[in-house]
């Protein structure tokens, strides 16, 4: 964004000769140029510092990559964002040897992974150093995606003063259940087609949840597209497995991730209802929503429904239209 200012002129000089009035003329045109960039360089930067900054969360076992063509499309549009890496993600992955191929099947259940030891506090601290970065550029909206949403919570309840905007895409939001574990137990989201792949099976005591995106499992290929991304061809749903990880921490899903009333609870914030959601189903966004907006009943949410699977909109554009209805409401 820019801004344009007006130019004022510069006093006519009143001198002793031609030499000097064409002196004090090409001084006073060198001071114009020079009040008239800096003051429209000013209106610039007033105007960029009240543009609202897009802080991406990515979800489980996912990474800033998944947010390359929104990260584009919204810079094209003029828009400052960035995608984070939580830690133990993106440059901080670790890919275990067996996962390699030649896969070894066997190691790759007993495997350990550093992963383990990362907590939903560790999510948070990396977030928040972000958004406080971030908050020196204009106001911060904080946009999580699935499991990322569990991140958002944590992060608003420490710094909701630097949070103008809290966006949830087909996200978990913990209010009156604890977890995403306690979550994933209820009713509503008995028909998560995420129940329907094939597990890859480690001890409780390694601490991660591990999934093999290699598989070449044809069942396990269906039901994780079924899951994720029924909508796309099979060609896109390969290239989107071997973008993933296939650790995520066993204590992000079962840590306390309840936004607090008087913390989380102060921030506006939005709903991208994903109604063909087959992961987290419409029944359990919807037990989300209505279980916050209970929590805190003046500041409920804001629900936009968007005809996507869980992956979110194919089209980026789509994105970056319900990104900035939000910046709108920021100003």
């Amino acid at each position: 964004m820019s801004g344009v200012s007006d130019i004022g002129g510069a006093e006519r000089p009143g001198g002793r000769s031609r030499r000097g009035v064409l002196r004090a003329a090409v001084a006073g045109a060198g001071a114009v140029a020079a009040v008239g960039a800096g003051a429209s360089a000013a209106t610039a930067d007033a105007r960029r510092r009240g543009a609202p900054v897009f802080v991406l969360v990515h979800g489980s076992g996912s990474n800033s990559y998944g947010w390359g063509p929104v990260l584009r499309e919204l810079g094209l549009r003029g828009h400052r964002a960035i995608a984070v890496d939580l830690p133990g993600h993106g440059p901080g992955a670790y890919f275990p040897v067996s996962y390699q191929t030649p896969q070894d099947l066997e190691r790759l259940a007993t495997e350990p992974s550093p992963i383990s030891a990362v907590t939903l506090a560790d999510f948070a601290a990396h977030v928040v150093g972000t958004v406080r970065a971030a908050h020196r550029n204009g106001p911060v909206v904080l946009v999580g995606q699935s499991l990322g949403g569990v991140t958002l919570n944590a992060v608003a309840n420490q710094v909701p003063e630097l949070i103008s905007h809290l966006v949830y895409a087909s996200a978990f939001c913990p209010t009156r259940h604890s977890s995403v574990m306690e979550l994933m137990t209820t009713p509503e989201a008995a028909s998560s087609a995420l129940f329907r792949i094939p597990g890859f099976k480690t001890p409780p005591e390694l601490g991660v949840n591990r999934v093999n995106w290699r598989s070449g499992d044809p069942a396990f290929f269906a039901a994780v597209k079924d899951a994720l991304a029924a909508d796309w061809s099979d060609a896109e749903v390969r290239t989107l497995l071997n973008i993933l990880e296939p650790d995520e921490s066993a204590a992000i899903g079962a840590a306390d991730a309840r936004g607090l009333p008087d913390r989380w609870g102060r921030v506006p914030r939005t709903y991208l209802r994903f109604g063909e959601d087959r992961a987290i189903p419409p029944a359990l966004q919807d037990l989300m929503i209505r279980e916050a907006d209970g929590t805190t009943p003046r500041n409920r949410f804001r629900v936009r429904s968007l005809a996507a699977p869980h992956v979110g909109p194919r089209d980026p554009a789509v994105w970056a239209d319900e990104l900035e209805r939000v910046a709108r409401t920021c100003g």
